[in-house]
């Protein structure tokens, strides 16, 4: 008899098992082999052969999970039989999940543009990550993607999500409400991502719990964040000093990315801004890593793209008339 453990770190269970493990009955019905699910494993007990086989199963399947964000029945039978028949595979390239950075419950959350891509990669492979663009860009929308990829992949215990409540031609001290009510419109794109991303009843679990949390960046002083992906969102509000402060937050087994739009500074006229300093300060250490987006990699409205591209030109060509594609 043959025993061998299959991970199913990273992977979403309820998908990848079905309602009620139906999906799992199908594989252990098509195969004389017994499976045992064991927290983030699988482990398969059987004849050597069978366990190749439930090996083979599980890995198509975790692939279509990866690639389609679902399982259907149908998926489920037409992988049985195509590993059973040996008639082909349905990865021909499993390298493909490398662009897979979440699925939601809305469906696979990936990159859709080259520079996109190169945000994703250099947050694999850093642990501090500025990305700096314009609106539109995705750069809030998969930093929180990428940090809930690592919590259920348990390689972070918690989310520390920041913002600067910068008054942006308005008064903080004219809105209704004690503190946190007057910053929630500050903190309102945070938490928008959050639930496009997971059912309402989790996140709230999440929040209550403190595993997630979405703070004014001034409730950062004095904390050290260990074992937490941490996300600073509108650092072109910060001070030096803010981000300095942030910035020496990180604490072991950590990551942070930082995002900003260096177009759209809303400090007063005598503070510089902490986002434009720090580029020159941290580049070429390692371990740092800068991805600058810009307006090829929108993914708004299609007018949102030229709209940047207007506006670049007219700030580069003193003020002529932009001639759109």
């Amino acid at each position: 008899m043959e025993k061998r453990k299959i991970s199913l770190k990273g992977v979403d269970q309820l998908q990848l098992l079905g309602p009620g493990d139906e999906y799992l009955h199908m594989l252990e019905s098509s195969i004389n082999a017994k499976i045992v699910v064991r927290g983030d494993d699988v482990v398969v007990i059987g004849e050597e052969g069978d366990v190749e086989t439930a090996e083979k199963l599980f890995a198509e399947l975790v692939f279509l999970v990866h690639r389609n964000g679902r399982l259907s029945t149908k998926d489920v039978q037409t992988v049985i039989d195509l590993v059973n028949n040996g008639s082909g595979e349905v990865s021909t390239n499993l390298k493909k999940d490398s662009k897979i950075i979440f699925y939601s419950k809305k469906g696979l959350i990936q990159p859709k543009s080259k520079g996109q891509e190169a945000y994703a990669v250099s947050v694999c492979e850093n642990d501090i990550v500025f990305a700096v663009g314009p609106a539109g860009t995705g750069k809030t929308f998969l930093a929180v993607a990428m940090a809930l990829a690592r919590l259920r992949e348990k390689a972070v215990s918690k989310i520390v999500l920041a913002r600067p409540a910068i008054e942006a031609g308005e008064s903080l001290g004219f809105l209704p409400g004690d503190l946190m009510e007057k910053v929630d419109p500050y903190l309102r794109p945070l938490t928008d991502a959050l639930f496009d991303m997971l059912p309402s009843d989790q996140l709230q679990k999440y929040v209550e719990r403190k595993i997630i949390e979405i703070v004014p960046l001034a409730y950062m002083r004095g904390r050290t964040l260990n074992d937490a992906f941490v996300i600073l969102d509108e650092a072109q509000n910060t001070s030096p000093i803010q981000m300095k402060m942030f910035l020496t937050r990180l604490g072991v087994n950590s990551k942070a990315i930082i995002t900003g739009d260096d177009t759209q500074i809303d400090l007063p006229d005598k503070i510089p801004s902490g986002l434009i300093q720090i580029q020159d300060i941290l580049k070429g250490i390692e371990g740092i890593g800068f991805v600058y987006l810009d307006a090829d990699d929108v993914v708004r409205h299609r007018l949102v793209r030229e709209i940047i591209r207007a506006y670049d030109f007219y700030e580069n060509h003193n003020s002529e008339e932009y001639d759109a594609p």
